[in-house]
């Protein structure tokens, strides 16, 4: 296929946005930007050194000479934090809370580290009681805002993330995340407004011209859209990131030879850009060319074991290759990164409905559905599971639900699965 270079923004970036808004929506837990770094050496510092967190431990009361007291034991916590010591960390903050079960930087402290073992849902509990005992302490906010970016819940993260940047303006981390989550969100106008403020600082930042691009394309601010593009250009055009975006609007289009020629430039600029591999591996997968694909998904995941879209990958390549057991193990892998991916769901559902294990397919069917409960694939396949069970009313139901479903077009724009739209685990990227 011939590259098609002359194309003009709609061509080449509408597809992108697209798929940002409706792939990436779905998918969780990949790591903000981790091409860029831009958030990966600052946010969890802010509750691991919380403002406030060292006039907590002044106020601590001093105990005798013969026993550590609450002040000793959280600078000790700090300490162990900071050295990356998580076991001993946890133990003295523990011991802070013995003595003192309302210190709200010892939970705080708590839930960073749950955040640094990747344990969202302990992370988040910490957090919730931090604020309570310490409310006007932002970084504490902040964390929770990125804890529910990394759970995909951008409509809870929203307005935790607006409160922080109410009280710190000028900070890039929160703002960033709350322009993002807007943009998944569809609020694009909202998305204006608050990536906009930020262009003095970030306006040489490709991925940020691109979500503030597509944030005022959407919202109809045609002089910012121009503005913004005109910029990325400038400052892209020779980039191996600009080349990565060029990438994916040619992999959306499924136009693989022109994909892996922009890849290949990539790879010449800069081949430890992260998720090159990643990419490979997709426009691969979509060659046919299997082998290859399976190596590349492979050296991504030696980059970063964390991200849940390899093993989907992997899951679907071994699928095609008529390897089920393969990528059964696949698919379970990206779940335990992402237990709410409902594509990884579907995969499971489709092995073991072939399999005949009808019970396992209706109950990964029911776990794809919480997540894309108005999806008429799911509803489609979940009927055909019942029919073989022999509950044909309620097959009978699904069918019929799933045809409403496809009548109404509901998946015309929005794939529910998330899996059919070139992925873009680029914007997904959380701290380290």
């Amino acid at each position: 296929m011939q590259s098609k270079r002359s194309r003009t923004r709609p061509a080449i970036l509408e597809e992108l946005e697209t798929e940002a808004v409706l792939s990436m929506r779905k998918q969780t837990n990949s790591s903000i930007f981790r091409t860029l770094g831009l958030l990966a050496s600052g946010v969890l510092a802010i509750a691991a050194l919380l403002p406030g967190s060292n006039s907590q431990a002044e106020n601590y009361p001093q105990q005798n000479s013969s026993a550590q007291n609450p002040k000793e034991w959280f600078q000790k916590g700090q300490q162990a934090l900071e050295r990356g010591d998580f076991e001993e960390a946890e133990k003295d903050f523990h011991q802070v809370l013995l003595a003192d079960p309302q210190a709200g930087p010892a939970y705080a402290n708590l839930g960073v580290i749950e955040m640094r073992r990747k344990n969202w849902d302990q992370a988040l509990k910490n957090l919730k009681k931090a604020e309570t005992l310490s409310p006007h302490i932002p970084g504490i906010r902040l964390n929770i805002g990125l804890v529910e970016f990394r759970r995909g819940n951008y409509r809870e993260a929203a307005p935790v993330l607006e409160s922080v940047v109410r009280d710190q303006p000028s900070a890039v981390q929160p703002r960033y995340l709350l322009g993002l989550c807007q943009v998944f969100n569809e609020d694009y106008q909202a998305a204006v407004k608050t990536l906009e403020p930020m262009w003095d600082a970030m306006a040489t930042d490709v991925m940020y011209l691109y979500v503030l691009d597509m944030a005022a394309d959407k919202s109809g601010d045609k002089q910012l859209d121009e503005k913004a593009l005109k910029q990325m250009v400038s400052v892209a055009g020779t980039t191996a990131e600009f080349h990565l975006i060029l990438a994916k609007a040619h992999l959306q289009h499924h136009e693989l030879d022109a994909a892996l020629e922009e890849l290949k430039k990539v790879e010449a600029i800069d081949p430890s850009l992260p998720f090159l591999h990643f990419n490979f591996g997709y426009a691969y997968l979509g060659a046919g060319e299997y082998a290859k694909s399976e190596a590349e998904f492979r050296q991504d995941i030696a980059i970063d074991p964390d991200l849940p879209d390899n093993y989907y990958q992997l899951g679907v390549l071994y699928s095609l290759m008529q390897r089920p057991e393969e990528s059964e193990n696949a698919f379970r892998e990206a779940l335990k990164l992402d237990p709410h991916r409902p594509g990884a769901w579907f995969g499971l559902a489709k092995i073991y409905n072939e399999q005949g294990n009808y019970r396992e397919a209706l109950q990964a069917l029911d776990e794809a559905l919480k997540a894309s409960p108005d999806s008429e694939k799911v509803h489609f396949i979940r009927g055909q599971v019942l029919q073989k069970m022999g509950r044909k009313d309620e097959a009978k139901a699904e069918f019929l639900l799933s045809k409403k479903l496809m009548d109404q077009k509901l998946t015309k724009d929005r794939e529910d699965l998330g899996e059919l739209l070139v992925p873009n685990p680029e914007l997904k990227q959380g701290p380290h």
